[in-house]
């Protein structure tokens, strides 16, 4: 596996506030993989999803960036990183005077892209997500639903091989959390890896019937391959 996987953590553990929150966690996302991440609230799923993709160094361990060790990246080489993954938060943030299509731009505005050359792509992602007719709405207009999916489209316009989900489907009724799943399984037959952090087990279950994933549990600071037990 080594070498090919394009985020690798090798015995990694991580302290916070003088406690040991993540311990000895090992970890390959292979291209094209889908993984789902799941624990109880606090057990470290957030802060393992930060060291996938660079916002937090671990306290002992190596993480790897698409074959680059984290502790010797650069401020550019972290920032190129970045662009390959794409990180829907679990408390999606939007500036509020802009509207849902400039809220999903802002990636290409930050990285320099030529709007008017991405326009077409932009609406076509807006229409994928479900946005069109809300495309002019601001952020504050929007429901809990088309909140999640404007964080998805802002997270996938740069097109990136990563895409990694704190609890997309955290504030969002069935219905609309299995669109946003349907909308990250076609992310993943397009060749992207996808990880989901969710304590939402009957939504992986609805999952294990459309994609091929694998279920990691984070228990008692570690990382495991949960079983059929779902």
């Amino acid at each position: 596996m080594k070498g090919t996987a394009v985020i690798e953590l090798e015995n990694v553990a991580y302290s916070y506030g003088g406690g040991e929150l993540l311990s000895d966690l090992s970890l390959s996302l292979s291209p094209g993989s889908f993984h789902f991440l799941t624990g109880p609230s606090g057990a470290g799923k957030t802060t393992l999803l930060k060291l996938c993709y660079g916002a937090l160094v671990p306290t002992s361990g190596q993480v790897r960036l698409f074959g680059q060790d984290r502790r010797t990246m650069e401020r550019d080489d972290i920032a190129m990183a970045r662009r390959r993954i794409g990180v829907v938060h679990q408390d999606c943030k939007f500036l509020d005077h802009l509207s849902v299509s400039d809220n999903i731009a802002l990636p290409l505005m930050v990285s320099g892209r030529d709007l008017l050359n991405e326009a077409a792509n932009l609406k076509e992602l807006t229409g994928w997500v479900g946005l069109r007719e809300r495309a002019g709405a601001l952020p504050p207009e929007l429901s809990g639903g088309e909140r999640q999916r404007a964080a998805l489209a802002r997270a996938v316009i740069m097109s990136p091989d990563v895409v990694l989900a704190d609890e997309p489907t955290g504030n969002v009724d069935w219905e609309m959390s299995q669109r946003l799943l349907r909308l990250l399984i076609e992310l993943n037959h397009m060749g992207k890896t996808i990880m989901i952090a969710t304590h939402d087990l009957a939504l992986i279950r609805a999952a294990k019937s459309q994609v091929q994933a694998r279920v990691l549990r984070i228990a008692s600071r570690r990382l495991h391959l949960a079983g059929a037990d779902l």
